[in-house]
């Protein structure tokens, strides 16, 4: 039941509350700025939304697909590697084994720098790092 529903939210790159959007993260992080208009009347919290629209957000929350076998959770630190270092860019906040793809996918806040589709990344799994690359929301679209 819940595992399915997961499963499904996370393929349609859904979030879900006290996971990947909460009191700490704002609709322009989270891709639902659709949801705000900052046109109309006054509300609580137009006021910083309106500087982060103007000057824009450090991370974003973004789809990852792993390229390799694993299923990363919530809470896997993500990294961007260089041929020197492996550079901290952000953490998962949901993740799953998706069925439709047969790979490992999740949803994490990420550096902007990191978090446009194709951006190469390691995935850290428990004690394991896993080769990852940003994709586009929905993760899983049906095909036609």
């Amino acid at each position: 039941g819940l595992g399915a529903r997961d499963t499904l939210r996370l393929e349609a790159g859904l979030t879900l509350y006290g996971h990947d959007i909460d009191e700490t993260t704002t609709p322009m992080e989270a891709g639902l700025q659709r949801f705000v208009n900052l046109e109309k009347g006054g509300f609580e919290g137009k006021t910083p939304l309106s500087v982060q629209r103007a000057i824009g957000v450090k991370r974003r929350l973004v789809g990852i697909l792993l390229e390799e076998k694993g299923i990363p959770r919530e809470g896997c630190t993500v990294y961007r590697e260089s041929e020197s270092e492996a550079i901290e860019v952000g953490s998962t906040t949901s993740g799953n084994f998706s069925p439709s793809l047969g790979k490992g996918i999740a949803l994490a806040y990420l550096a902007v720098e990191a978090s446009e589709p194709g951006t190469e990344l390691v995935v850290a799994v428990r004690d394991k790092r896993f080769k990852a690359r940003v994709v586009e929301r929905p993760v899983y679209k049906k095909r036609k």
